[in-house]
């Protein structure tokens, strides 16, 4: 992991700040590709992902924000009221699980925080030529970050106390379309634009109807193997026979944990494989999947 140095601590709406992170010594930071994000280990040893909503061509630094919700499990709170500028903190990534592919033409939507990945996108969609829109929804305008950097005609910005629940648009041909935000937001999007749609999740998606029966993970570099059992993951298991698997959200969201799967036919309640790579079944998230077939056997 990396150390970083918080330069610039920023309040940019209602509940949100902005962070400017850089190296301690000025050096470079690790590249990164628009839709990345990082893990934030904070004071206290709490992991959080956060998506870097910056200039992809800073090299010196990152830029992420945070929205505070104090119900959630506390690294907000810790950010907003305890990390202040010049504290160090570690960083680990940059990951991409939202990564942005050409096309002829991009409709983003975002709502709320789900503007941060989105938005060096539209650089990038810029670089690349293409037809781009941003249908950009919230609870009011207070309440959305960075509207002072959404001057573009292309941008339609529509707080839900101005213009009520958004209408999501058709998007026309060859058009690439991108959904960050709250739950809702996701669901409907996804009913309306079907499997091609990509998105990325601040929090874990429902699994719906799972099957818990123990079964068997052998790992294949060690030749050991262990039963995983209804209440315990797959990736408490393996780290109980010895293997070494980095992990940060626990939740399936951050692509942290993958592994290659070998044999065996995972169960997928991650939220971020698509649907053609669950069909592979060559990887998965043991931090959450789990096995449809009663041996799975990992490169571990």
């Amino acid at each position: 992991m990396d150390r970083v140095r918080v330069t610039r601590k920023q309040q940019v709406a209602e509940d949100v700040v902005a962070l400017r992170l850089e190296h301690p010594r000025g050096q470079r930071l690790p590249d990164w590709t628009p839709g990345a994000h990082i893990d934030l280990v904070l004071p206290n040893g709490v992991t959080r992902q956060y998506s870097l909503c910056g200039d992809r061509w800073d090299a010196h630094s990152y830029r992420i924000a945070v929205l505070r919700e104090p119900d959630g499990r506390g690294g907000s709170v810790q950010v907003h009221d305890e990390l202040i500028e010049g504290a160090e903190v570690s960083i680990g990534g940059p990951r991409n699980n939202f990564s942005l592919v050409p096309s002829p033409a991009h409709l983003f939507i975002a709502g709320g925080i789900g503007i941060t990945p989105i938005l060096p996108m539209l650089a990038a969609a810029e670089r690349l030529g293409s037809r781009w829109r941003l249908l950009y929804g919230g609870r009011r305008r207070a309440s959305m970050a960075f509207l002072d950097e959404l001057t573009d005609r292309r941008v339609v910005v529509a707080p839900q106390d101005e213009t009520g629940l958004l209408d999501l648009p058709d998007p026309g041909a060859d058009c690439a379309v991108y959904c960050c935000g709250p739950e809702p937001l996701l669901e409907a999007a996804e009913r309306r634009y079907g499997p091609g749609l990509r998105t990325e999740r601040f929090a874990a998606k429902s699994a719906g109807a799972v099957d818990d029966r123990p079964f068997r993970v052998e790992l294949a570099r060690s030749g050991s193997s262990v039963t995983v059992g209804p209440d315990v993951s797959v990736l408490e298991a393996v780290r109980g026979a010895g293997a070494s698997v980095l992990s940060s959200c626990t939740q399936g969201l951050c692509g942290t944990c993958e592994t290659a799967v070998l044999a065996g036919e995972p169960e997928h309640r991650d939220s971020i494989l698509d649907d053609s790579e669950r069909e592979r079944g060559d990887c998965m998230f043991p931090c959450v999947s789990r096995a449809r077939t009663d041996r799975l056997v990992l490169d571990l």
